[in-house]
């Protein structure tokens, strides 16, 4: 599975020039973080070209992964919100046309799968 498999919380919007701070030896010039988000230590970043998925390593989190998608890579996707037993929502991305999901995400909240389930079908969709 996806590098934040198994890691269920809670996304909040983190501010975009803070993120472009943060990633820059990872960005090409010119390219703009568009929305970002934190899950936990992790990071969701949608730029102008990819989604770039952040994930902070260890105890310490100095070990980092940068994961890059660019979307035109990205397939499909799928949202599961969460129900009465099962109460965290999941967002699966697939790249090409690969049959098991490259990335799943596990959110507390159907309203922080729905924010980013619908960030990513603006910039895979446009």
């Amino acid at each position: 599975m996806g590098l934040f498999s198994g890691m269920i919380g809670n996304a909040s919007q983190r501010d975009n020039d803070k993120v472009e701070r943060q990633l820059e030896d990872i960005l090409i010039p010119d390219e703009q973080v568009n929305l970002a988000f934190v899950l936990v230590r992790d990071l969701i970043v949608f730029t102008d070209y990819r989604l770039i998925l952040v994930d902070k390593q260890g105890v310490t989190g100095k070990k980092t992964s940068y994961k890059s998608l660019p979307y035109r890579s990205i397939s499909r996707f799928t949202v599961e919100t969460s129900g009465h037993l099962d109460l965290d929502a999941e967002l699966k991305i697939w790249i090409s046309s690969a049959a098991e999901p490259a990335e799943v995400l596990q959110f507390n909240s159907d309203h922080n799968v729905v924010e980013i389930q619908q960030a990513l079908a603006e910039a895979v969709l446009r």
